[in-house]
Parts: C-alpha cells; structure tokens; sequence
C-alpha cells in the first residue's frame, strides 16, 4: 500500500511541475519550438540539491527556470532578462558563444561637463570573449599583437608566451542541462566598475570616488541580431568631492554609461589593406611570427571602413553599402546645414576613388527609437559644457583587420559659442544671428566667460602641441583628441577680425556665413578621422601667401592641401580683398590618401587576394608622394624643426604670412584703442580682446624661430630622383627669420601701446561659480606679458638640441651655405644690445628692453657657468660674445659719465659686474 501512495505522490508532483513550466513559458511568451524543447527532469535528480561540500550544481533545470520566471525575454546576438520591478538583469550565452570574439566599447553618455568628463566621449573598447571555467565564467581581453598563420607549429608557442587579459571572473548562477546555455547576473560584470569609472574620476577630478551600488541601476536594454545595448546609471559618492561647479552637490554624481557587446564581421569579403608610412592612416599593427625572413617583423594595416562597389565594372559606382552618418536630434538647427556639408564634402574624393556618393548624412528624428551611442549608427553628437573646447572624432575597429566599424564625432557647444560671443561685441545687442543663441545660453557663456578669461591670459605663451598622454582623453591608436581650444579661439580671432580689420561692423549675414565656414571646416577635419586619416601638418603649406585669397584657386584646388591640419583662419594682409576664411574644398592630400585607403585593386570579382597581392597595386599611388602638394607630417614629426610642417601656419612662406598677421595686429590693436567697444560694455571685454589678440600675435611670432636651425623632413622612399629626407632651411631664409624676430619681438618699439588703451584693460569683477575674481594684480602686468613671450623665444633660440642642431648642419651642408653659431649668437647680442653695441650717441635703454637684456644675459652667463646645457663650442662663443659686451658696456658708461638716467646707468653697471664676476670666477667641470 505505501509503495502504491509513494507512486502516487510522485506522478502528482510530476503532473503539478508540467503545469508549472507551460505557466511559465505562456508567462514568456514564449514559442511553441521553445516550448518543445523543455522537458522537465525526473524528480529523484532534483532531490540531489547537494554534492558531498555542501555546493549546488551549477547545471539546474529548475533553478535556471526560477531566475527567468516572469522575467522579460529579449532575444537576440545575446538573450536577455530583465525583471522590470527589481532591476535584476541576467545574460544568457549559448556553448557556442563561449571562446568566440566579440567587439565591447564603451561611451560615456552622461557627463559632469567639466574637467574631462564630457557626455560623448568613448571610454574603452575591448575584442573579448567568454570562457567557462569550473562553475565560473571568464570575461577575457583577447592579445591581437602576436600572430602565426592557422595551423602553424609556432602557434603553440604564442599561446604560451602571450597572455590573454582576465579582467573579470563570474559566478556563474545556473546552467540549463538540456541547451547548456549559461546564465549570469549582469549586475556581477557591470556594476562592479566594468569601465573603470573610478581610477578615471581620482584622475580628471582629483578626488575620490567610490561606486554606490545602491544608486546604480540598468537603463535601457536591447538585444539585436548582431548587438547587445545596455545603458547603465552609477551612483559615486565622496566624502569631500571635488571642486566641480558644475554640479549642486560635489559630494555626489551620476554617470550614465552607454555598453555595445557586438559580433565581429565574418566571411563579409573585408580584405585588410597595407600601411605605407608616406600616406597618414590610423593603423592596426601586429606582429608576424610566420615568415622569419621577413625584414620587417610588423604587420601593418590600415584602418578603413569596408566599401564596395555595386558594379566592380564601371570607373564610377555606388557602394553596397554607403558610410552614413546621423545629425543627433540634439544639434541645433542652425548648424546641421554646416554639418552636413562639412561631411559630404569627402565624397568629391571617394570620386576620385571610384565610388559615387559614398557617404550619406541622415537627420537623427526627434522620436528615435535608438541611442547615439549604438553601435549600429555613425553620429555626430553635440555636448554642453563649462570648459572642453573640443572636437573628436574616434572610431570603432576591428583589431584584426582595421575595418573600421563605427564612429561618433562629438562636437562641444563652446567651439561655436565662442565665436558668437565675438558676435555679441561687434554688433547692437538688439541684432541676432538666428543661431539659437537665446537669453539663457548667452547667459551660460558670460558666466562662464570669467574663468575663460583668466585661462586666456594665463597660457598667451604657445604651448605644447600635444596633450598629456596620461589622460584618459588623449589620442590613442585609434582617434586623435583635436587641440580644439585652440581652434576655437582662431575662430573668435577671425570674428574680430571682420570688424577691426574692415573698421565696420560685419553684417548678420557675413558673420552667419563665418560661422557656417568655420563649422564646415571644422566637421570636415573630424569625419577625416573617422575614415582613419591621421593629422596632415604639412597640409597648409601649398598655396603661396600671394594665392590664399584667391578664390578661383581656393575653391577648385582648395586652400590647404589637406583640412587635416590644424589651420588658423585666413586672414587677408591690409590691401588685399579677403577670400575664404576656412577651406570649402577638401586638399588634394586629402583626395589621394582617400584613393590609397578606398580604391578597389584591378582583380576579379569573385577573386579572393591577400593584401600582399594589393602591395604593387598600393606602390603605383604611394610613388606619388614626392609631389609638392601630397607632402605628409603628422604629430610624432612637429616636435622637430620643421618650419612646413607647424600647427596653425599657412602658405608656402611662413614668413611672409606671419609678417602679414603680425602687422594685421597691430592694426586691431590701434583700432581697440580707438572707442572699438560700444557704449555700456565692460572694459573686461576689452581686456578679453586684447589678450586675444596679442595670443595671435605671439603665436606667429613663435612660428618665425622654427626657421632657425630648422629642417624640412619628407617621409620619402629610395626613387629615381635620390630625393633627400632632410633638407636644411636656406641661409638666406634663416636670416630673414632672425630679422624679422628683431623686429617683431625684441626691437624697442616691437610693443608700443598707448597708456589710455594699457588702463582700461579690467578684469572681470563677477564673483560667482564659474566665474572667479583674480586674486593677482587687478592692472594689466604688461612687462610680465611681454617679457615672458621674449624669454620664450630667446630661449628657444638657444636652447641646447637647437645649438647641437645647428653645429650638426654645418657638415650636412655645402660650406659658407650654413647658419653657424657665432653668426646666431652675434646676431641677436647686435640685436638685443642696440643701445650699447651699435647706437652713435648714448641713449636711455627703456624697461622692456633692459627686461630682454637681462634675460639675454642670464643664458650667457648660465652656458659660461656650466648651469645650463650647451654644446662646448657653444659655451665658448657664449664666452667671447660676453667678452665683447664687456667691453662695449665700459666704453658706453665712459661716454654716459654721470650724465645718463639712473635707470640706464644702473643697468649698465649691475650687466658689467655681473659679467666681470662670471669671466673671473674659476670654471669647474660639471
């Protein structure tokens, strides 16, 4: 009788679990295949719940059906369930997703909108894969940099000596018996700081910030065919915060951040194409362990996006499948006719190519059901913020190819808003641009314009090119962080020259057109990146000075050789009809790198070829590199001296075209002094203006002693013309150089202004945040400004690698051909020291020029005294030209008697003793 009711209990328990499951599975909605597919275990397996430690097995029919009951079914690359009332998350991978490569990137979708944590910006990307071990699964960061071809012996080899990166190990919380699938909580791989949200915060903010699970949760979620979108919100917290304006409370923020999981392209025809140094791509390099003959144990490729033409056949064809690219619905309206033309402009070189319309520009609705952060699109998003002043154009890569597969451009509200506040200036504050300006972001740009202003003064010396390497926003392999401050400011630059220039207020419509150049320029610089273009310095160098305003040349040929340079504003010498301020046609470097990256080789159509079947194809474009205008330099090259390859130059003759832009303010600053400001301005925006353009004058002045010294560099390849790499300035241009310097930077009257304009240069007196009074000197510190340009360009002139450089040009050039070092040092001590070496009759010295004497001094008698590195042979002509100033300076104070102005004979006598202790103290070796 028991056994009969132990029977019946069980087939009753097995009756109530059927109706369990198909409760279930309608709950799901589930398919009817789905439902066929289970099939409940016996209920003896299910009575074992533990083995002999106590552990439950992570293969669990009814464990795996309880975590998913009610839960919201997304299927897709990835199957997803989302418990909408608790957050809970769980991600479901199949056998075969297990030790398979998938693409992660990561974007920043919400940011504070200061100091570096900027809505838009991409965080990381990984080619990772899953892999299970015991009850874990392993979330690992595949190594691409060292390869072997399939089945060779040395792969083994590889696996050993390369590691992989484990950057997570999962619980693993069940595993349905019948399909193996896996089953995590998402909560154990994204919240626990996936992106590194942490170190990047103590960095960009300087404080610390610790994740609060508790306020972090899943946004959206959606599992597509061929990608997984996750949203994820994080909570930080800090017991002090940091000094962030930006936010009401600094002891807590929210970032939301944007995860694509996507499958890599397979089999889709995608052939990887070779780098070749002399044409500038992003490249995907590897190390290639196959061929131990080779010379070159790197792989290089470029990166490109995978175009193909639908008719193989004809010169000029459609692609399968155009680059799109979508205008966020957050753009205003205004600019997106810019936006659009500034992409499409690269599609007269995808022409050349042999593609027809091969980019396309979509207008993002309103309503979109997709997040620009997917990875499916290519946008162009537009950010807020109190301080970026940046554009960037970074891209997705397949890191075993180079196919480039998806790029977002953001763009900051400040690089257009800067330009519009110069707007505010010039015309009546009842005028309006129709640019959304509106009261309230007008608002937000004056107050934030305090602390812009005390920024402007502070850096007017040039600084360095490049951005520190260690922030988390520096370029990386793949995308290239645009010193945009800087162009933003060349923009503002050029509004101000509308009016002071022309001395009459510019039309709405002449400064709506500046604006729409500008911006047209500028997204056509960063779509170039995203189609894997790197920097082209050398871009700006093609038209002579005489042809820049030409705009029958400028509009057919282009006015740079390629919009990937970092180009000031063309501003027109006085006299001379102004044409384009900022390119309206892509370069001709521009259409040839676009024909190297994008032309399909000549090969059959169902032909498969390697790409070292595409290296004669390639060569035939790259021998074109010689030409004048195809001339390449990129970031690593502008540390050199090289005067044609500078950031925010223009034409073939620096020289003349800093001439011209150095004269052209002086001109705006006369006319700032002449009432520029309309009545019931602040003279702070005066002070602002000044500043702005005695930066442009520094910054031209600065490229002038790039001649001295320097060096043209040219990628070139061994040819038939025995073309040389380097190429020594010509003499006759290095003095040029040098006199032009005396003039513009250390001559008397190199800065004369009027006291009138020197005392209404206020600063801003608003107290607020964002806006800070300045607690130095409230009157503008003229000396300090302009002795610290002088000392920057002194010092640059004889600094130790420029001597060496100088000393080794000697014997890289035919005699008597070469600027040698006691032409340099003699030259500028003529220069420096007029008043004392060459003038007929003693005259007082002023202030800023015993400033600059004194500095001049200071690096001789620090060369002489060993406190300073230089060549010996510098040291020794630093020795003899301190000798003849001696003797000048006693030969001066004898004529002076006690008849000259303290100040003058002060000086005199301080320089001398000072000279006469140094020549008679006793050298030690260092």
């Amino acid at each position: 009788m028991k056994y009969w009711i132990a029977k019946l209990v069980v087939f009753i328990v097995f009756l109530c679990n059927l109706l369990l499951i198909s409760y279930d599975a309608k709950a799901e909605q589930l398919t009817q295949p789905d439902i066929e597919q289970l099939s409940p275990l016996p209920v003896v397996e299910i009575a074992v719940a533990e083995n002999d430690r106590g552990e439950k097995p992570q293969e669990d029919f009814w464990r795996f059906r309880e975590l998913v009951k009610g839960a919201q079914k997304l299927q897709g690359l990835f199957t997803i369930y989302k418990r909408e009332n608790s957050g809970e998350v769980f991600l479901e991978i199949k056998p075969e997703q297990l030790n398979k490569n998938y693409l992660a990137t990561v974007t920043l979708e919400s940011g504070v909108g200061e100091s570096g944590i900027y809505s838009g910006s991409p965080l990381a990307d990984y080619l990772f894969y899953f892999r299970r071990v015991n009850n874990n699964l392993h979330f690992v960061v595949r190594n691409v940099k060292f390869r072997t071809e399939t089945g060779n012996p040395e792969q083994r080899s590889l696996a050993r000596s390369f590691s992989d990166s484990v950057l997570y190990s999962l619980p693993i919380n069940t595993i349905d018996p019948r399909s193996r699938n896996i089953l995590i909580d998402l909560d154990d791989l994204l919240m626990q700081d996936f992106a590194g949200l942490t170190p990047l915060l103590k960095y960009s903010l300087q404080a610390d910030y610790h994740l609060e699970r508790n306020k972090s949760y899943f946004g959206d979620v959606n599992s597509l065919p061929e990608n997984l979108e996750i949203e994820s919100i994080y909570g930080f917290s800090s017991a002090e915060g940091a000094d962030l304006v930006t936010l009401p409370d600094r002891r807590s923020l929210t970032l939301k951040l944007h995860y694509s999981f996507s499958q890599l392209p397979e089999n889709n025809g995608y052939i990887p194409r070779l780098a070749d140094d002399r044409v500038g791509y992003f490249i995907t390099a590897f190390q290639d362990f196959s061929n131990h003959n080779n010379q070159e144990p790197f792989v290089r490729y470029i990166n490109r996006w995978h175009l193909e033409p639908s008719d193989p056949n004809a010169p000029l064809s459609p692609p399968k499948q155009p680059i799109v690219f979508w205008i966020e619905n957050a753009v205003p309206h205004a600019y997106r006719q810019a936006i659009q033309e500034g992409v499409l402009m690269w599609n007269k070189a995808f022409a050349k190519a042999g593609f027809a319309n091969a980019i396309e520009v979509r207008q993002m609705p309103d309503d979109a059901d997709w997040q620009p952060a997917d990875v499916r699109y290519n946008t162009i998003r537009w950010f807020n913020s109190l301080d970026a002043g940046f554009a960037k154009g970074p891209v997705r890569v397949n890191p075993l190819t180079g196919e480039i597969l998806d790029a977002d451009i953001i763009i900051d509200a400040n690089m257009v808003l800067s330009v519009q506040q110069e707007y505010r200036a010039l015309m009546d504050d009842n005028s309006s641009l129709g640019m959304c300006r509106g009261k309230e972001a007008g608002g937000r740009r004056q107050e934030a314009g305090g602390r812009r202003q005390e920024a402007t003064e502070e850096y007017l010396i040039p600084q360095s090119p490049i951005p520190n390497p260690l922030s988390p926003f520096s370029p990386n392999p793949q995308s290239e962080l645009c010193y945009s401050q800087n162009t933003s400011e060349q923009a503002a630059m050029g509004a101000l020259a509308l009016s002071l220039l022309h001395n009459t207020k510019p039309s709405s419509e002449a400064m709506q057109e500046y604006v729409h150049q500008y911006l047209r320029y500028l997204v056509a610089h960063e779509v170039g990146h995203t189609l894997g273009l790197r920097h082209n310095f050398h871009g700006s160098t093609m038209l002579t000075p005489q042809e820049l305003n030409n705009v029958e040349i400028t509009r057919i040929k282009g006015l740079v050789g390629s919009v990937m340079d970092y180009l000031p504003v063309n501003i027109a010498p006085q006299g001379v009809e102004q044409g384009d301020y900022f390119p309206e046609v892509i370069g001709p470097y521009d259409e040839w790198a676009i024909e190297y990256g994008y032309k399909n080789s000549p090969h059959g159509v169902d032909e498969v070829i390697t790409p070292a079947e595409e290296k004669d194809f390639l060569q035939q474009i790259a021998l074109a590199s010689p030409q004048p205008e195809l001339s390449y330099a990129t970031d690593e090259d502008i540390w050199d001296i090289n005067p044609l390859a500078n950031l925010w130059d223009m034409s073939s003759d620096v020289l003349v075209y800093s001439q011209w832009q150095m004269d052209n303010a002086r001109v705006m600053w006369q006319r700032l002094d002449d009432h520029y400001l309309p009545p019931g301005e602040s003279y702070s925006h005066l002070r602002v203006l000044f500043n702005r353009v005695l930066k442009y004058y520094f910054r031209n002045a600065a490229l002038l002693s790039k001649y001295i010294g320097g060096q043209s560099f040219r990628r070139t390849h061994v040819s038939d013309d025995s073309a040389w790499a380097f190429v020594p300035v010509p003499l006759d241009k290095q003095r040029q150089a040098l006199a032009e310097l005396q003039e513009y930077v250390f001559a008397e009257d190199a800065f004369s202004f009027s006291p009138k304009l020197l005392n209404q240069l206020a600063p801003s007196r608003w107290q607020h945040w964002g806006s800070s009074v300045p607690n130095n000197r409230l009157d503008y510190p003229i000396h300090e400004r302009v002795l610290n340009f002088q000392r920057y360009i002194l010092r640059s002139l004889l600094d130790n690698e420029r001597l060496h450089r100088i000393q080794d040009i000697e014997l890289k050039t035919p005699t008597q051909q070469a600027l040698t070092l006691p032409e340099l040092f003699d030259t500028l001590q003529q220069g420096i020291w007029t008043e004392v070496l060459t003038t007929p009759q003693p005259k007082p010295i002023s202030s800023i020029r015993r400033s600059l004497q004194r500095e001049y001094l200071d690096i001789l008698l620090e060369m002489v005294l060993h406190n300073l590195d230089a060549p010996e042979d510098g040291r020794t002509i630093a020795w003899y030209e301190l000798r003849q100033l001696q003797t000048a300076i006693d030969t001066q104070l004898r004529q002076l008697g006690k008849q000259g102005d303290i100040y003058t004979l002060a000086h005199l006598q301080f320089s001398r003793d000072r000279i006469t202790k140094a020549l008679n103290a006793q050298l030690v070796s260092q």
